[in-house]
Protein backbone atom coordinates (compact mmCIF):
# COMPACT_ATOMS: atom_id res chain seq x y z
CA UNK A 1 0.00 0.00 0.00
CA UNK A 2 2.86 2.48 0.53
CA UNK A 3 3.79 2.27 -3.36
CA UNK A 4 -0.19 3.22 -4.06
CA UNK A 5 0.35 6.20 -1.99
CA UNK A 6 2.49 8.25 -3.97
CA UNK A 7 0.54 7.26 -7.06
CA UNK A 8 -2.54 9.16 -5.61
CA UNK A 9 -0.47 11.92 -4.90
CA UNK A 10 0.64 12.53 -8.31
CA UNK A 11 -2.96 11.71 -9.39
CA UNK A 12 -4.03 14.35 -6.85
CA UNK A 13 -1.96 16.81 -8.01
CA UNK A 14 -1.96 16.42 -11.81
CA UNK A 15 -6.14 16.95 -11.49
CA UNK A 16 -5.46 19.87 -9.65
CA UNK A 17 -3.04 20.60 -12.12
CA UNK A 18 -4.95 20.17 -14.93
CA UNK A 19 -8.65 22.38 -13.04
CA UNK A 20 -6.04 24.91 -13.20
CA UNK A 21 -5.23 24.93 -16.38
CA UNK A 22 -8.77 24.61 -17.78
CA UNK A 23 -9.02 27.48 -15.37
CA UNK A 24 -6.52 29.47 -16.83
CA UNK A 25 -7.50 28.33 -20.53
CA UNK A 26 -11.13 29.47 -19.96
CA UNK A 27 -10.02 33.17 -18.77
CA UNK A 28 -7.79 33.21 -21.73
CA UNK A 29 -10.81 32.35 -24.23
CA UNK A 30 -12.96 35.08 -22.29
CA UNK A 31 -9.90 38.15 -22.68
CA UNK A 32 -9.66 36.75 -26.15
CA UNK A 33 -13.37 36.68 -27.37
CA UNK A 34 -13.70 40.17 -25.75
CA UNK A 35 -10.74 41.45 -27.81
CA UNK A 36 -12.39 39.89 -31.56
CA UNK A 37 -15.53 41.45 -30.18
CA UNK A 38 -13.69 45.24 -29.86
CA UNK A 39 -11.83 44.70 -33.40
CA UNK A 40 -15.28 44.01 -34.76
CA UNK A 41 -16.82 46.95 -33.24
CA UNK A 42 -13.91 49.09 -34.31
CA UNK A 43 -13.84 47.33 -38.24
CA UNK A 44 -17.56 48.63 -38.13
CA UNK A 45 -16.85 52.08 -36.86
CA UNK A 46 -13.72 52.22 -39.08
CA UNK A 47 -16.24 51.13 -42.25
CA UNK A 48 -19.10 53.79 -40.89
CA UNK A 49 -16.36 56.35 -40.96
CA UNK A 50 -15.10 56.11 -44.04
CA UNK A 51 -18.74 55.64 -45.50
CA UNK A 52 -19.39 59.40 -44.11
CA UNK A 53 -15.91 61.01 -45.49
CA UNK A 54 -16.55 59.41 -48.88
CA UNK A 55 -20.10 61.64 -48.95
CA UNK A 56 -18.48 64.57 -47.40
CA UNK A 57 -15.88 64.32 -49.81
CA UNK A 58 -18.26 64.25 -52.99
CA UNK A 59 -20.80 66.58 -51.06
CA UNK A 60 -17.94 69.03 -51.21
CA UNK A 61 -16.39 69.17 -54.70
CA UNK A 62 -19.68 71.09 -55.88
CA UNK A 63 -18.24 73.78 -53.61
CA UNK A 64 -15.35 74.83 -55.08
CA UNK A 65 -16.68 74.43 -58.78
CA UNK A 66 -19.32 77.00 -58.02
CA UNK A 67 -16.81 79.29 -56.10
CA UNK A 68 -14.75 78.98 -59.38
CA UNK A 69 -17.49 79.74 -61.82
CA UNK A 70 -18.42 82.85 -59.54
CA UNK A 71 -14.77 84.13 -59.48
CA UNK A 72 -15.07 83.96 -63.44
CA UNK A 73 -18.36 85.89 -63.52
CA UNK A 74 -17.07 88.48 -61.49
CA UNK A 75 -13.38 88.99 -63.62
CA UNK A 76 -16.12 89.03 -66.65
CA UNK A 77 -18.02 91.24 -64.94
CA UNK A 78 -15.26 93.54 -64.03
CA UNK A 79 -13.46 93.39 -67.55
CA UNK A 80 -17.12 94.47 -69.02
CA UNK A 81 -17.04 97.51 -66.69
CA UNK A 82 -13.63 98.34 -67.60
CA UNK A 83 -14.36 98.89 -71.04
Amino acid sequence: MSQSAPHTDIALELERLRGTMEAGFARVDGALALLVQRSDQTDRQLADHETRLDALERARWPLASVVALTAVAGLIVSLVQLR
